[in-house]
């Protein structure tokens, strides 16, 4: 089957729409992931994530709504229970220990397919059918609605958190609210690239970005870009030789950010 024939494919044209997606809202995420440091509570996040799906799995019902459930029960844990930045870390090791144990624990009672339980650990986006779809569209809506209302606080709240408190920005609030968003999108990432690759769409393409402007907006555009190429890209070149989808994407997202970091170190060279 040819590479065109396969593109025409309905599993096919339904994962690059998901990917899509999933591309758009990991890239605008992303530079406050990375202005906030948070990469390590994406990953604790992802954990959770995979914990929620393999109960889904175990239950009988739709992984995406597992997942979806586990990350949001993750970003509101590590919210209340991090409430000083010295404990951040120490709550996520812990939160990500936990989310691993459990789902491995979850995945040994499952008696299904084991590509099931593989999917969940490094993605499977070839299987989402028009029911994982829809709630990845909307899910994916609600998140840039309520990142347009917050964004400018919330990136005030990012850059200077002090500052931002005395002049009336509820931080603590905003805070958990978007670790629930982020929550959220990690959840649907997880059905492209697995628990354990997520930081290749949420974190990576922004880093890339980063790396070429300090302009917060142009950050965001390029940070879409970057993760639209890898999501979608990593999909169209795993077609023909039939590779898994999870590990082209990171590869394309890992190149690009190798890029960037070339002509950033270009530029301070000649600068």
């Amino acid at each position: 089957m040819s590479f065109l024939d396969l593109l025409e494919l309905d599993f096919v044209q339904t994962a690059l729409i998901a990917a899509a997606v999933l591309g758009l809202v990991a890239g605008v995420l992303g530079p406050l992931v990375v202005t906030r440091k948070m990469a390590f509570a994406v990953h604790g996040t992802s954990e959770l994530a995979f914990t929620g799906g393999a109960a889904a799995l175990l239950l009988g019902i739709g992984i995406g709504y597992g997942a979806l459930a586990g990350s949001i029960i993750a970003a509101v844990l590590l919210g209340v229970l991090s409430r000083r930045e010295s404990d951040r870390d120490s709550v996520i090791g812990a939160i990500l220990a936990f989310g691993l144990g459990m789902g491995i624990l979850m995945l040994a009672l499952y008696k299904g397919r084991a590509s099931n339980k593989f999917g969940l650990l490094t993605g499977q986006i070839v299987g989402v059918d028009s029911t994982d779809l829809k709630l990845l569209v909307i899910s994916s809506i609600a998140v840039l609605v309520v990142m347009a209302f917050i964004y400018r606080p919330l990136f005030f709240a990012s850059v200077d958190p002090d500052v931002a408190v005395s002049r009336g920005i509820p931080v603590r609030t905003l805070s958990v609210v978007f670790a629930v968003l982020v929550g959220v999108a990690t959840a649907l990432s997880v059905q492209v690239v697995g628990a354990l690759l997520v930081l290749a769409l949420m974190i990576t393409p922004a880093a890339a970005a980063m790396r070429l402007t300090a302009s917060p907006l142009r950050a965001t555009v390029l940070s879409v870009v970057f993760a639209e190429l890898a999501a979608v890209g990593g999909i169209l070149l795993s077609l023909v030789p039939a590779l898994p989808v999870s590990a082209l994407v990171t590869a394309v997202s890992f190149v690009i950010y190798l890029v960037c970091r070339a002509v950033s170190w270009r530029r301070s060279r000649s600068a």
